[in-house]
């Protein structure tokens, strides 16, 4: 199968063209490098190849998505702050880019699309474990509305254009080249004063967590076992970890003595965070999928793994 990953080049679409290679899959990378390395890729041969474009460049995405059997569409803005601040990024990054993958896949005939959701989409719900039918659904960020409005632009080519479609509503994703993210800002910190580490909030924050190899593996499986024209599954774990435990584990793996926890104190990290989420994911397990990892040994995996990627 030839595979257009778009986003190839970042932390989940690395990990996810590896295994693709591994199936025997030749894929095309389609990447802005604004978050992505080539470092990632570069134990890759010839069957991958990267293209370095933007996907607000419609004609750039048509010429990529010739011969192409299936798309994976990771690209978006990773850092959900920065649509505090730049607020039609996520429209531009997201809602926008995935129109033009989607269009570019209507005119070049190419028929099934992967979508990195998130569960974003659900905002602040009332129902945890949250499965996937919860609703109504109502972002708090501009992030989870970008996905949640790709989401429904995807479901809409999908009745008109008869495409078939995947939508994983992610947990929060962590693991080896994390490039971005609460363990990755914990570590820096640490590395840069190793007497205190400041939290953002109160420290009660609580969300599932997936290992990245552990959703990698996750989505190549349910494209492999389900079909159905719209296929929607959240992605993470049964449990949960709280931000002041995974202060706690980073600091025991980083291993240093007598670091002061400190917090700013509000039960959010930031505007547009959810304090708490925990998905259901039974009807990800029900295929027969079983995750290596849970959420605190997601975090303690990726807090080992960064530190030595980091240097300490």
């Amino acid at each position: 199968m030839h595979v257009l990953v778009t986003g190839g080049a970042g932390f989940v679409g690395s990990h996810l063209i590896d295994l693709l290679v591994a199936r025997g899959d030749t894929v095309s990378v389609y990447d802005n490098l604004s978050s992505g390395r080539e470092e990632f890729l570069s134990h890759h041969d010839e069957r991958v190849k990267l293209i370095v474009a933007d996907l607000l460049d419609l004609d750039e995405v048509k010429s990529a998505m010739k011969d192409i059997d299936m798309v994976f569409h990771l690209a978006a803005n990773p850092d959900i702050r920065l649509g505090t601040k730049v607020t039609d990024t996520d429209l531009k990054q997201g809602t926008i880019a995935t129109y033009n993958v989607l269009e570019a896949m209507r005119l070049e005939g190419v028929k099934k699309i992967a979508f990195s959701s998130s569960s974003v989409v659900y905002g602040e719900a009332d129902e945890m474990p949250t499965p996937e039918n919860y609703g109504p659904l109502l972002p708090i960020s501009l992030y989870g509305a970008s996905k949640l409005g790709s989401e429904a632009l995807i479901t809409s080519w999908v009745g008109t254009f008869e495409l078939q479609a995947w939508l994983f509503r992610f947990a929060n994703i962590v693991g080896a080249r994390g490039t971005h993210g609460v363990i990755f800002d914990f570590i820096h910190k640490l590395k840069a004063d190793q007497s205190r580490l400041e939290v953002l909030g109160n420290g009660r924050q609580e969300k599932s967590y997936m290992e990245v190899i552990d959703c990698a593996r996750a989505m190549i499986h349910l494209t492999e076992e389900t079909d159905k024209p719209v296929n929607c599954f959240n992605l993470g774990t049964h449990d949960t970890c709280s931000v002041r435990r995974i202060a706690e584990i980073v600091i025991e793996e980083i291993g240093f003595k007598d670091v002061s926890i400190e917090y700013t104190g509000g039960d959010r990290g930031w505007a547009g965070d959810v304090p708490k989420t925990m998905l259901d994911p039974s009807k990800l397990f029900a295929t027969g999928y079983a995750p290596n990892y849970n959420s605190e040994e997601s975090i303690r995996h990726t807090a080992a793994t960064l530190i030595q990627e980091i240097g300490i």
